[in-house]
């Protein structure tokens, strides 16, 4: 069977579905794998910054046994600060662990879902402007864990649909990425203005498991201010947050690193109250945080509900 997209929601599932004995495979667009869980490394100068969600709590007891098992092995740790957990020595960590062994194929977009006969060939795309084209393979079932807009137009470019994708609502979300040689005037939290468009600062080397050899920061934009600015461009926006920083502290900032990066679907506003959506009938489903709720938790959750009504059916 087929898991489209690798972060946690798809990961987990991919690994109960193998776990039970089921073939396997993973499909993502982007070069790497995590999805929100995610960590940009920056080339030219070795940083890397976790731009996405920044750690996991535990409220259940099947993601706090998890948590438990990954921090037992060394592949998340505790973040004292917050409370939560973060992955070693990325947030990508956990994901890449739930995928270990599993074939997955990166760099591949889904842009179709064609039924034959009663199983799934999907139209893939290589990159994220690359020739559409159909390897001939075919799968009995397949797990959708991309945000719920990007489930609903795959599915509608394939003449199918699962009802209740229209409910969940996303809030955009900027995510500033800074370095400093030397001291940071910066110390994470909210600033000071909280009218103003920053959220919340996270100091990237006091995570567990992290380089402290050059101060980093991630600095996350309101919802609000956002939306705004959704549609500039990466330059403009890491600019206008950097002034806001400078304007909220009355210095400026000398930063060696400045970059931005643009989480279109980043925090689940609305969920869609239940824990994934399949129909037996076409062996197809989708899963996500967009179910539960704005958590890692909520999305691992999801995950797995998804993949027990799938193995109940196939297995």
């Amino acid at each position: 069977m087929a898991v489209l997209g690798a972060g946690i929601a798809g990961a987990v599932a991919a690994r109960h579905l193998s776990e039970a004995g089921l073939a396997v495979t993973v499909f993502d667009k982007g070069r790497g794998i995590g999805g929100r869980m995610a960590t940009r490394r920056v080339d030219e100068s070795g940083l890397s910054f976790d731009h996405g969600a920044q750690f996991m709590r535990a409220h259940g007891a099947g993601f706090r046994e998890r948590l438990a098992d990954w921090t037992d092995r060394g592949i998340v740790g505790e973040w004292e600060e917050t409370g939560g957990s973060v992955g070693i020595p990325g947030m990508t960590a956990p994901v890449r662990d739930l995928l270990d062994g599993i074939e997955t194929r990166s760099g591949r977009k889904i842009t179709r879902l064609e039924n034959v006969g009663g199983s799934w060939r999907l139209d893939i795309a290589e990159g994220s402007e690359g020739e559409v084209f159909s390897d001939g393979e075919v799968f009995d079932a397949v797990a959708v864990s991309f945000p719920a807009p990007q489930v609903a137009a795959l599915l509608a470019a394939s003449d199918v649909s699962l009802p209740g994708l229209e409910i969940p609502v996303y809030a955009p979300c900027w995510s500033l990425m800074l370095a400093w040689e030397g001291d940071c005037p910066l110390q994470g939290g909210p600033l000071n203005d909280a009218s103003g468009p920053i959220a919340q600062m996270f100091r990237e080397d006091r995570k567990p498991g992290r380089s402290t050899d050059t101060v980093r920061m991630v600095v996350h934009a309101t919802p609000d201010w956002s939306r705004t600015h959704l549609e500039r461009t990466r330059e403009e926006v890491a600019a206008l947050l950097v002034a806001a920083i400078e304007a909220s502290m009355d210095a400026p900032l000398k930063p060696i690193h400045a970059s931005a990066h643009r989480w279109r679907y980043a925090l689940v506003e609305t969920p869609l109250g239940r824990d994934c959506l399949y129909d037996p009938s076409l062996r197809l489903g989708a899963c996500g945080d967009w179910c539960l709720g704005p958590r890692v938790e909520a999305a691992h959750d999801s995950g797995a509900a998804l993949a027990a009504r799938m193995i109940a059916d196939l297995a």
